[in-house]
């Protein structure tokens, strides 16, 4: 991709299940990341998901 061409806009609510994971992740709440990465799968499963699907 040319280095002009404009990049797709991240998922707002994908950036936030990232984030709640990462944040549970510091705090060893290993329990709560598992469940923001559920709720990312399924979010992004979803079909309201704004981002990029990947193939495959």
């Amino acid at each position: 991709m040319p280095a002009h061409a404009k990049q797709p806009t991240p998922c707002h609510t994908c950036q936030e299940f990232a984030l709640a994971e990462a944040v549970a992740n510091g705090e060893r709440d290993y329990s709560r990341a598992t469940d923001c990465r559920v709720l990312l799968k399924r979010h992004r499963q979803s079909g309201t998901c704004t981002a990029p699907q990947e193939e495959g």
